[in-house]
């Protein structure tokens, strides 16, 4: 009968074959970046991440187990889904909201993964696996937090294309532009087919 520990140790090496593969994906994500300040972030979490791979290893010795990884599919999928998105985008206003999308999709992946990895750690009653476990999660979500703020800073309004040298157009300004044009905003008629083509 397989026992929490297995669980644990399945699920750990899942989590030490994902944090090798983001240390190799993180560079390619920084170099396609046009955002100063997202290829900084991207830079230092890449250098938090290779000290995940070795606090991994760590929990691992903890348990009197040699680290091992086994392929994370969740993690394979993600990135392979990155790459894409960086390569449609790649030169276009959308490329920086592109790759936050993209980075914060590994990093909600990994929370919910150490969430459950340090619970277990405390049930298995091992305090320093857990206690290492931990400050990979808090890491995890400050990187998240990071990124939530860059979007919101500008990269999301830049995806809109629209913006010019003294800074981003803002969503009213740009519907009052488009009324201006005689532009009708979806909604605002009874028929929104009719609203758009008239």
């Amino acid at each position: 009968m397989n026992t929490l520990k297995d669980l644990f140790l399945d699920q750990l090496a899942d989590m030490y074959d994902a944090e090798r593969r983001i240390v190799k994906a993180l560079p390619k994500m920084a170099g396609a970046a046009t955002c100063d300040k997202l290829k900084k972030a991207i830079l230092a979490h890449l250098k938090e991440t290779k000290g995940h791979v070795t606090k991994l290893e760590q929990v691992f010795q903890s348990f009197d187990e040699k680290a091992r990884g086994k392929t994370c599919e969740a993690t394979v999928g993600l990135l392979e889904e990155g790459d894409a998105l960086a390569a449609e985008f790649e030169g276009s206003p959308p490329i920086n909201a592109a790759l936050i999308s993209a980075a914060q999709k590994v990093e909600h992946h990994e929370m919910a993964a150490y969430g459950c990895l340090h619970a277990w750690a405390g049930l298995l009653e091992n305090n320093k696996a857990a206690g290492l476990l931990l400050e990979i999660l808090k890491e995890e979500k400050a990187a998240n937090e990071t990124l939530t703020e860059l979007a919101l800073a500008g990269s999301n309004e830049e995806a809109l294309g629209e913006s010019d040298d003294k800074g981003s157009e803002k969503p009213s300004d740009k519907r009052l532009r488009n009324l201006r044009r005689g532009i009708r905003p979806v909604g605002l008629g009874r028929n929104r087919v009719g609203s758009v083509l008239n």
